[in-house]
C-alpha cells in the first residue's frame, strides 16, 4: 500500500504541478516504484492461500489488496496534486 500511496502522490504531482521530464517521471514511477511494488509477492501469497484450500481467505486478500491498493493510489495522487 506504501508504494501505491507513494505512487500516486508523484503522479498526481508531477500531473501538473511539478513539471518534469516524461523520461524522468517514468523512471520514477514504473522504474522505481514499479520494483518497490512487485506483483509477485501478492500473486505468491494469493496462490499459496488457495493450495492450502483457504479459498475464501485468498478472495479477501486478492479483493482487499486490490481495492486498498486503488484507494491508496487514488489518496497519492489527490495529495500530490493538492500541493
Amino acid at each position: 500500500m506504501a508504494g501505491c500511496l507513494a505512487f500516486g502522490f508523484i503522479a498526481g504531482l508531477t500531473d501538473e504541478r511539478l513539471t518534469i521530464d516524461q523520461t524522468t517521471r517514468a523512471f520514477l514511477l514504473v522504474g522505481v516504484l514499479g520494483a518497490f511494488t512487485t506483483f509477485s509477492t501478492f500473486s505468491f501469497e494469493t496462490v499459496e492461500l488457495l493450495r492450502s484450500g483457504e479459498t475464501t481467505a485468498a478472495l479477501m486478500n486478492a479483493g482487499g489488496q486490490l481495492l486498498l491498493g486503488l484507494v491508496a493510489m487514488f489518496g497519492g495522487f489527490l495529495g500530490g496534486k493538492a500541493l
